[in-house]
């Protein structure tokens, strides 16, 4: 197995769903002395193991693991308080002469630690009248005004996303500058920093997320979901609209079959990968590994290593 080059002072460890994305930070921590830090937004939640296929203590192998299980399921998770929580753990490791390793797919998350990044303000009434326009005029309305005023935006958010579209309109009214000028662009506040994307053929994925959603089911994910209802599941504004838990509900209620919310898990889950790869796809400081990898390219790890080991000479991307 090579050696690694100086390591940089964080790594990331990115990608979509059901990659292999814990395994491969884990490998990393045990090679490099490192910690990790969570960078899933679902995985912030306690109680929320099963669905999220949190890493379990077993499965960590005595690695370090950071910002897991820090919220109730009632809370709201916000990007600004993560970012800042995360740097923090971030210090902390490479304080005691250790190697830091982010890892998620929550993009936004990933971006708010690595880069400059600004959060523009909110305003709870501001909110509440537009949240009242989208009951009222249905979400489609205020998409169409938010395209007018702002279509960057308008291109990321799709029509039907409410709370998103509010949540645009509500900057504007604010700040009086579009949205878009908050999103976050590729500029590294640790210049050092290396992110790592771990690819695989869709048809793979596809198949790999199906059996993942049914291991889960077997594992006792409506008997999770209905322990946390008992905690405030319902009036959780992000942790009830995770995918599989919103399916879970409906189960619970009786408005899907276990079937149908198997099924609806499977393709939302989907969705979730395209937008997760078109995100991580969009930044081209990712160097990107292959998951399942075939031939002379080496173990994951060991393509890792590589990466690690390889000054960058140009941007990469992933392979179509």
């Amino acid at each position: 197995m090579p050696e690694p080059a100086p390591v940089a002072p964080l790594l990331a460890v990115v990608g979509a769903t059901a990659t292999g994305k814990s395994d491969l930070a884990i490998a990393l921590a045990e090679h490099l002395d490192g910690e990790v830090v969570n960078a899933d937004a679902l995985q912030l939640y306690r109680g929320m193991d099963i669905g999220t296929a949190k890493v379990t203590l077993a499965e960590r192998r005595g690695v370090p693991h950071h910002l897991l299980d820090v919220l109730d399921v009632t809370e709201e998770a916000s990007v600004s308080v993560y970012r800042d929580a995360a740097r923090a753990e971030i210090a902390a490791i490479r304080d005691r002469g250790r190697v830091p390793i982010l890892v998620g797919g929550s993009g936004l998350y990933v971006r708010a630690v690595l880069d400059r990044i600004e959060f523009p303000p909110t305003d709870p009434a501001v909110r509440a009248a537009l949240e009242a326009r989208a009951a009222a005029e249905g979400a489609a309305a205020l998409h169409a005004e938010l395209l007018a005023t702002d279509p960057e935006a308008a291109a990321m958010i799709g029509p039907g996303d409410a709370r998103r579209i509010v949540r645009a309109l509500e900057v504007r009214r604010l700040t009086g500058r579009p949205f878009s000028a908050f999103l976050p662009r590729p500029d590294y506040a640790v210049p050092e920093a290396v992110q790592i994307g771990l690819r695989t053929e869709r048809a793979t994925l596809h198949d790999r997320i199906a059996r993942r959603v049914g291991r889960m089911v077997e594992a006792g994910l409506l008997e999770e979901i209905r322990a946390l209802r008992e905690q405030g599941l319902d009036r959780g504004l992000t942790a009830r609209r995770a995918i599989g838990y919103e399916q879970g509900l409906a189960v619970l209620d009786g408005t899907l079959t276990c079937a149908e919310a198997i099924e609806a898990t499977v393709v939302g889950t989907r969705r979730l990968v395209r937008k997760q790869d078109t995100w991580f796809r969009r930044d081209t400081r990712v160097r990107w590994i292959d998951a399942d990898p075939a031939g002379g390219s080496g173990s994951v790890l060991e393509q890792a290593l590589r990466v690690l080991a390889t000054p960058v000479t140009a941007p990469e991307g992933p392979a179509a």
